[in-house]
């Protein structure tokens, strides 16, 4: 009799998670959706939560500020603490700013056949349907379906990467990337603002008096 018992619970307990498995799309089906809804946003801003945990050496980071973004490819990350910090992308070049280093870094946005990284994702370069192979795995946000993408052609930078998403607006609420290295860097997305006619003016980057200039690793 108490087997039955034990045996009943764990098959009530069980329900819940069989319901989702039967009602939840296929993977690959869920990102063409996400793909689809993503097409028709212009643009966005979020604040965000930035925390990085390391592989090898263990290390553990929590930063936060602001985004923007408007396709096609223009982003502006605004890390206001602990320490300052700016990457902006203004459609055709990327520019890495950090003050206390008294350097800017120029580099060229990849072609949308190459843009294969989260943050180029967010800035509306690639395809996830097409560059990358989905799975269900569990969310880093309460109450979202997280997806794992693989990339198709393996990438220097990272091994994978994992997306939280609202599933009833299917809105992205955070992106954590697994390096090779075993780090996960994580960002979690709050107060999010679509389609607000964002100007091109606010992509610009003016670089500041008296820093060097790396651009494609030669300084200026």
């Amino acid at each position: 009799m108490l087997r039955r018992r034990l045996l009943l619970t764990l098959l009530l307990a069980a329900l819940p998670v069989f319901a989702t498995a039967q009602t939840r799309p296929p993977a690959d089906a869920l990102v063409r959706s996400l793909q689809q809804r993503y097409q028709g946003i212009r643009d966005f801003s979020a604040r965000f939560v930035h925390t990085y945990r390391g592989g090898a050496l263990r290390t553990q980071s929590r930063e936060q500020g602001t985004l923007r973004v408007k396709k096609p490819g223009m982003m502006r990350f605004v890390y206001t603490a602990p320490e300052k910090k700016e990457f902006v992308s203004d459609g055709r070049r990327v520019y890495s700013y950090i003050p206390e280093d008294r350097q800017v870094i120029v580099a060229a946005v990849p072609a949308a056949n190459q843009a294969t990284t989260p943050a180029l994702f967010l800035a509306g370069k690639g395809d996830m349907a097409r560059d990358f192979t989905a799975s269900y795995v569990e969310s880093p946000v309460a109450g979202t379906v997280g997806l794992k993408l693989v990339p198709k052609r393996e990438e220097p930078e990272y091994e994978f990467f994992v997306m939280a998403v609202d599933p009833a607006t299917l809105q992205w609420r955070a992106l954590m990337t697994h390096d090779r290295q075993g780090g996960e860097s994580t960002l979690v997305f709050s107060d999010l603002k679509e389609n607000q006619g964002l100007a091109d003016k606010e992509f610009t980057f003016r670089i500041p008096r008296g820093v060097d200039v790396i651009t494609d690793g030669a300084a200026n």
